[in-house]
């Protein structure tokens, strides 16, 4: 065998394209080729191959590119360089070169869109125009590129300038064509009526005026023109819960999925981005994300239809309850055949919300084979491995034209787009949000990530194109009747769940899966806190998400699958009048999953519960993960339990220190042999795990004893909270 460092030394060898390939493995060309002979020329190589049976193999290295950094004035560039292969018989012609954008400032970044074609990078402007609003906003960016466009290169008719008036036409053409809201959300048409001189075409200048024109226009327009009838309330005295029996469930998917294709459809996918959507509720931004919140509130809007429609009317019989929750089993399996995912994961939620949950007499009536496909239907929403049953549907039937189901329902299938449930791209780019900084040690945004964020967000774009070409009739007499349903509150589900049959009453139920049980003991006595929270609650008033909004003010964490919502008009808390004897008291227990109360009931007997964050302490980064403290749970077991959901040994629970962030920076040990659930205060869910030979970070203050339900302050741009629910 040759050394692995061996080279060519200029000699042509046969199936090598280069003259200085670094050579891994060599195989002789007969059995009696010696180790000292010397090398032939090609004609007798050649003929040596074609008359032995073992012919020479060589090994080479697959990528034999180099990628380094080089850095200029506000830009750092990650280069990567690839000898150039040549022919055989003529000497190697050079390296092949190609550079893109690692990092870098606000003004470089922007100006790179008219430098990049000739660099190489020619996916920057996609990427760009698509994660930009994450570092800047259009204003300042057409300011930049204004300033620009007034100094071109060159002189008129100078290759330079060519070649950047085609850059201008190519990022302006594209950005138009793509992304128009972005003009059409400006102000003022001030910086348009600047920009539009200075187009290389004139088409694009015609545009840009036309634009300009439309802003004028709706600055003079008075609000009072564009006034519109608010939409009525549906009348609670005319809903029919049980007319949801009388429509096939063939068409009650199919408008599920006609609804959910064009909310789909005008979803912009930049509004997914965790910068953008984790701050949607800050004061200034309550119209951002808007495309989010409407596939939100068709999400809250199915599931408080399964609910209401389970529930409204008290009278009917258990056998005749189990109808309903049959005929909604078969729609979500229908949704299944169509690739309607957030439909299917919107019918499972209800499903699993307590108020259906503990109807112990209903599902026992509910036929068998409907018990086992509506846990087959729930196990692909399983956040066993990140979701990842879920993750694999989608990229096996993302963008194919069947679902792939077995023979049982293969017929029904049908080709057509794939929905997606959202809450899977809202969980990657609000954790990539949180973990990777926004900008570098000297100050240059990192443009590495926004890269990242790009690949999430062309996997709905390739999604959205799929879906593009479906067309679904519409039914108006179930749109009428899906329309008629009214909202149910936390507290009336509650309500009609316990006169449907009593607390005392539920009980096991042996053929559904099983439950995590979680309990929002300090939801009561912070109710009010909660409603004038910037983060406020969900605005869909079932229980289902209702419970998930508490859960998210003290929990924001990947491993709980629901889509988070808007900030429309809060939950408010009904009359006492309106409640029975029966109704819950301010906190209960609820159910995460679909399954077994093991306290036999909201008002069960069974260990105190409590979910909590906890993060290991990290030099980049702030990766939460939510665990089920017990009061049962000493800081051993928790400390394991939260090493083993960060895929670190458990074993290794005695190196580490277990303390609770408070409000202002402080923290609180928990002491090493301690009860944490009665040890922790309940200002704060947040934990944080720190190896014992590590000292306290710098500016920690002493334990405090306030009681603000907050989360710890975050210093760096790049390490947000994680505002939503997965």
């Amino acid at each position: 065998m040759l050394p692995k460092n061996l080279r060519t030394g200029g000699c042509d060898l046969p199936g090598v394209e280069s003259y200085s390939v670094p050579l891994i493995g060599y195989r002789p060309l007969s059995p009696d080729s010696s180790s000292n002979q010397s090398w032939r020329s090609v004609a007798e190589v050649e003929s040596a191959l074609s008359e032995s049976p073992m012919k020479t193999t060589w090994y080479c290295p697959l990528d034999l590119s180099t990628v380094l950094e080089e850095e200029e004035e506000g830009i750092i560039y990650t280069v990567r360089v690839k000898p150039q292969l040549s022919a055989p018989c003529s000497p190697r012609t050079g390296v092949r070169r190609s550079q893109c954008v690692k990092a870098g400032t606000e003004e470089k970044l922007v100006l790179h869109l008219l430098h990049c074609f000739t660099t190489g990078d020619l996916s920057y402007v996609t990427i760009f125009l698509c994660t930009y609003r994450s570092f800047i906003n259009t204003q300042r960016l057409l300011d930049i590129l204004t300033d620009r466009l007034e100094d071109p290169p060159g002189s008129e008719s100078s290759p330079t300038r060519q070649a950047f008036n085609r850059a201008v036409c190519s990022v302006f053409t594209t950005w138009l064509a793509e992304y128009p809201e972005d003009f059409q959300g400006l102000g003022e048409p001030s910086c348009l009526l600047r920009l539009a001189p200075l187009m290389p075409a004139p088409e694009l200048k015609a545009r840009l005026l036309h634009l300009a024109e439309e802003l004028s226009e709706r600055a003079l327009l008075s609000p009072t023109h564009r006034e519109s009838c608010p939409a009525q309330a549906p009348d609670p005295s005319r809903f029919d819960p049980t007319l949801i029996l009388s429509f096939p469930t063939e068409v009650i998917a199919e408008q599920l999925t006609r609804i959910e294709t064009e909310l789909f459809v005008r979803l912009v996918p930049y509004h997914c981005l965790g910068s953008l959507w984790s701050q949607r509720d800050k004061k200034g931004r309550e119209g951002q994300c808007w495309s989010v919140r409407a596939t939100v509130r068709q999400f809250n809007k199915l599931a408080n239809t399964v609910l209401a429609s389970c529930l409204w009317d008290t009278r009917l019989r258990s056998h005749q309850r189990a109808h309903l929750l049959e005929k909604w089993i078969s729609v979500a399996e229908e949704c299944r055949a169509r690739k309607n995912f957030s439909s299917l994961y919107a019918i499972v939620s209800a499903l699993q919300s307590n108020p259906l949950h503990r109807l112990r007499r209903s599902w026992q009536h509910t036929d068998r084979d409907s018990l086992k496909r509506y846990e087959e239907l729930s196990d692909i929403f399983s956040d066993k491995d990140n979701y990842s049953q879920s993750r694999e549907l989608l990229k096996e039937e993302g963008t194919s034209k069947f679902a792939n189901l077995d023979n049982r329902n293969s017929s029904r299938a049908s080709a057509q787009g794939t929905v997606p449930y959202l809450g899977l791209f809202l969980t990657d780019l609000t954790m990539l949000d949180t973990a990777v900084k926004d900008r570098l040690d000297n100050g240059y945004i990192n443009f590495d990530k926004r890269r990242r964020e790009f690949e999430v967000l062309a996997q709905i774009r390739l999604l959205q194109t799929s879906c593009r070409s479906c067309s679904f009739p519409t039914d108006q007499a179930f749109v009428r009747w899906y329309h008629s349903v009214p909202k149910l509150s936390e507290a009336d589900s509650y309500r009609l769940s316990n006169q449907i049959e009593a607390a005392g009453e539920a009980g096991p139920r042996g053929a559904t899966p099983t439950v995590i049980i979680t309990q929002c003991s300090d939801l009561g006595g912070s109710r009010s806190s909660l409603h004038t929270d910037s983060d406020s609650l969900f605005d869909f008033t079932s229980p289902v998400n209702h419970l998930l909004s508490k859960l998210t003010k003290h929990m924001r964490s990947p491993s709980v699958s629901c889509l988070d919502v808007d900030s429309s008009p809060p939950y408010t808390e009904p009359s006492p009048a309106v409640l029975s004897p029966s109704s819950p008291a301010k906190s209960h227990r609820r159910s995460a999953s679909c399954g077994n109360n093991p306290t036999g009931g909201p008002q069960g007997s069974g260990p105190d519960m409590r979910i909590i964050r906890i993060r290991m302490e990290l030099q980049d980064g702030n990766m939460y993960r939510s665990i089920l403290v017990t009061s049962n749970d000493k800081t051993p077991v928790v400390i394991s339990s939260a090493l083993d959901k960060h895929n670190q040994d458990p074993r290794e629970a005695g190196r580490y220190e277990l303390l609770q962030l408070l409000p202002d920076d402080k923290e609180l040990l928990i002491p090493p042999t301690g009860n944490v659930f009665y040890a922790m205060t309940s200002s704060s869910v947040d934990f944080l795990l720190r190896r014992k030979d590590r000292t306290a970070p710098l500016g920690s203050q002493p334990i405090s004893t306030e009681t603000s339900a907050t989360f710890p302050r975050i210093k760096a741009k790049g390490r947000r909270l994680v505002r939503t629910l997965f």
